[in-house]
């Protein structure tokens, strides 16, 4: 069954931290041997501030109290960075919870930055403390509070290149809490500006939609209509050709929904068409079990692939 897993498809499209949750899965399915597991999770961690986090796990892999020197110094060096970010944030961080003081904000947003820095001494510097802290706060797993500080940035920037960046981690932290109405909400404001903004290469621009539809997977699997979103969003033609030329793991969800979704008749048949340029580029299960049907017309063939389908569904 592992032969179908495609987390090592997923996985390079997903920021490091919604990597864990298919880890967990995978770990509870035991797909793979625990020890494997365990052994990526403390590689996946030491590209975060989770260090608590991986000694506990090291501890388990290795069935021992003592946990190397340099988790200990890395822990060391992040107590410290997180103080740091903490004072030079507090300013903001202090105004913004003032319920009366946040009362003075508007939505005119050169007006708030002029009142910030006119009344309360609050400039650019302590604005961009709020993202790094907010960004650190999120690397160490606190993704409640940094969800909180991203939008209260979002609010207060003016470059839009960062307030992309914030958004994107915005939105990987409320997946990550299972906010999955707000994600959703939060998918639909990054869909918007990806198909709207200007950017420096096409190539760039299909990246961001590969990465939209990878992590779009939590929030529609979490969702009572997600088949049909599946569809709505994958089944465009810029989305539908970003997973043709970069993505084609996402066509095995794409045609999930389809099957499990009558009421798409009318762009199932457009499917099909894809399915039959891609049956050879692309080897899984459900692909070749709807070319067998709907392309090659090889009954029996789709027998076998059923059983295989089932191996894949029961997977995900």
């Amino acid at each position: 069954m592992a032969s179908y897993d495609l987390t090592p498809r997923i996985a390079p499209n997903l920021d490091r931290h919604l990597v864990f949750p298919m880890l967990e899965f995978l770990q509870e399915r035991q797909l793979y041997p625990d020890e494997e597991i365990l052994k990526s999770k403390i590689e996946l961690l030491s590209q975060t501030n989770m260090v608590d986090y991986a000694m506990d796990i090291h501890k388990s892999l290795y069935h021992t109290e003592d946990v190397p020197q340099d988790m200990m110094e890395r822990r060391a060096e992040v107590v410290a960075r997180l103080k740091a970010l903490e004072e030079a944030a507090t300013p903001l961080v202090n105004f913004l919870q003032n319920p009366s003081a946040v009362q003075e904000l508007r939505a005119d947003r050169s007006y708030n930055l002029q009142m910030l820095q006119d009344r309360h001494q609050i400039g650019p510097e302590q604005i961009e403390a709020l993202y790094q802290y907010a960004k650190f706060q999120f690397e160490c797993g606190n993704y409640s509070g940094a969800a909180d500080y991203l939008y209260q940035y979002r609010a207060l920037c003016t470059n839009s290149e960062r307030n992309l960046s914030a958004l994107w981690g915005k939105l990987a932290a409320e997946i990550l809490m299972q906010n999955w109405d707000i994600a959703l909400e939060e998918l639909n404001r990054l869909k918007e500006i990806i198909d709207s903004k200007s950017f420096s290469s096409p190539l760039n621009q299909v990246q961001s939609r590969i990465w939209l539809m990878n992590w779009s997977l939590f929030i529609f699997f979490n969702n009572e209509n997600g088949r049909t979103q599946i569809i709505d969003l994958f089944n465009q033609d810029k989305y539908l050709n970003a997973i043709q030329t970069n993505a084609p793991h996402l066509l095995r969800y794409l045609a999930t929904a389809f099957i499990v979704n009558k009421r798409r008749r009318p762009q199932f048949k457009d499917f099909i068409r894809v399915v039959q340029q891609e049956q050879h580029a692309f080897k899984d299960p459900i692909i070749e079990f709807l070319a067998c049907v709907y392309v090659n017309y090889d009954f029996d063939g789709a027998q076998k692939k059923m059983r295989e389908c089932e191996e894949v569904i029961d997977l995900e």
